[in-house]
């Protein structure tokens, strides 16, 4: 690791080499007390003109350990302030969210101080936070992968930078500039700067995995072999390195494969099963880390269950963590979200003529049609909105279900074709296509809602009138 070259300038050529930050930046960093961030910010603090980047402080105070927790905001507080560094300190309830999601107390913690992470850094138009996470912390979250039960990728352990994505879909990058430092280096870097940071009494609980980890179980294999440490960070770095070649070979093999779409992504049986085991276990990953951001709650039991279930006969369905759910049909399987648009799409009764322009109710839908002499942004028909030429589309629309024989022309597509065709070319589950909303003229279907509009009746840009329809779930 280089341990002969003062600590600033390790971190320094870490966080190059892994472009971590960039010029002009807004960096947030995450300061508990301990002495692992203080040692990450006392550094960055000498590090911020050479990087060129502004610096930030975030504490929070989860009131978890009374008048202690306090003590460590007010130490943060005063760092802040001798850095000169703006910071922000607040206080959050953990235990009732623990309570309300019946998450253990470290989820918990963990998942409230992202959360409040998030929402610093975008009120200070920045996305990007610095943690002090070290290289002991890897070989504790190693061995708790382990532990759990991992694959490949557990054993990589932590990433210099990762990626979380918060409920409102906001997303928040996360650095960390000592994942090569060990602690003592962090520890023997205080000292010698004058620096006392605090201890925090929640690292000896031993009722926490982590701990037991660090105190019991990392002495334990000490005694049976003393590099046991050094031994465990190659094997992340060979799993990195593995890892990164079977990523590059799930994206060559991704359009043939699995196919995004507005409910989730598609996975074609017939050609997943022609893939090596590992690819098919790493497409599977990535389909569901594309779909929630990160990997979090998302263990090898998940992933090997999914795997079942692709290979079972039609008609299976599996939960999964986070509000997703698997389903199968005759030759593909859907990776969705439970409350997904179009897979909860209320059932279709006969036909309903649109207000254009006005809003229209019916079967759990409300419509709303307008009309415009010039697009406005551009839409998005996985969020139910779509434009039309009006004088192509007409006033007199209706909007029912399926019915046999019906035909129509997909954006793009240079004549009609069948609507079941392109269904299943679409990979929309047979369960659901009765329910698809088929907005139509006197002629011809305009739009499969969700989906396609008809390419007849695109904008272009001799459009004089346009006509926008937005649909809603009430």
């Amino acid at each position: 690791m280089g341990r002969q070259q003062p600590l600033p300038r390790r971190v320094l050529r870490f966080i190059r080499e892994h472009n971590l930050v960039r010029e002009n930046e807004l960096l947030l960093v995450g300061v508990s007390g301990g002495p692992d961030s203080v040692c990450l910010v006392h550094i960055l603090a000498g590090l911020k003109k050479t990087l060129g980047i502004k610096l930030h402080i975030a504490h929070l105070n989860h009131m978890l350990r009374g008048a202690e927790s306090d003590a460590d905001a007010d130490y943060v507080s005063s760092l802040a302030h001798e850095l000169d560094i703006p910071a922000t300190i607040e206080r959050r309830e953990v235990k009732s969210y623990q309570k309300e999601y019946r998450l253990s107390l470290e989820e918990a913690a963990r998942e409230v101080r992202y959360a409040f992470f998030s929402e610093v850094a975008h009120s200070l138009r920045g996305d990007v936070v610095a943690v002090g996470h070290t290289a002991d912390d890897q070989i504790e979250t190693i061995l708790m992968h382990l532990v759990r039960g991992t694959g490949l990728a557990g054993l990589r352990g932590m990433q210099p930078l990762s990626t979380l994505r918060s409920p409102d879909a906001a997303e928040l990058k996360v650095v960390r500039p000592l994942l090569e430092i060990r602690r003592e280096e962090t520890e023997a870097y205080c000292a010698a700067h004058g620096l006392a940071p605090r201890s925090d009494s929640s690292n000896l609980l031993p009722n926490q995995l982590r701990n037991k980890i660090r105190s019991q179980f990392i002495p334990l294999l000490r005694e049976y072999n003393p590099d046991i440490d050094e031994a465990l960070l190659r094997m992340a770095g060979a799993a990195d390195s593995d890892l990164a070649y079977i990523e590059k070979e799930v994206l060559r093999v991704w359009g043939k494969v699995a196919r995004e779409q507005p409910d989730g992504i598609a996975i074609d049986r017939a050609e997943f099963s022609r893939l090596h085991p590992a690819l098919r276990r790493h497409l599977v990953r990535s389909a569901l880390q594309h779909l929630l951001g990160d990997l979090r709650d998302i263990e090898s039991v998940h992933i090997e269950s999914l795997l079942e279930t692709l290979a079972k006969p039609v008609g299976k369905k599996l939960s999964l963590p986070r509000g997703l759910a698997f389903h199968g049909d005759y030759s593909y399987g859907l990776l969705t979200a439970k409350d997904s648009l179009t897979g909860s799409f209320p059932a279709l009764e006969g036909e309903h003529f649109l207000n254009i322009p006005g809003e229209t109710e019916f079967c759990g839908w409300m419509v709303r049609s307008s009309i415009l002499n010039r697009r406005p942004k551009k839409g998005n028909e996985k969020e139910l909105k779509a434009c039309f030429d009006l004088n192509v589309a007409g006033n007199k629309l209706t909007v029912r279900g399926r019915r046999s024989g019906d035909r129509f022309q997909p954006l793009g597509m240079e004549s009609p074709k069948k609507l079941q065709d392109f269904m299943v070319d679409a990979k929309i589950p047979s369960a659901w296509r009765d329910h698809v909303p088929l907005v139509c003229s006197p002629q011809h279907i305009i739009w499969m809602v969700g989906w396609r509009i008809d390419h007849r009746a695109r904008v272009m840009p001799s459009t004089k009138r346009i006509l926008c329809l937005e649909f809603e779930r009430i």
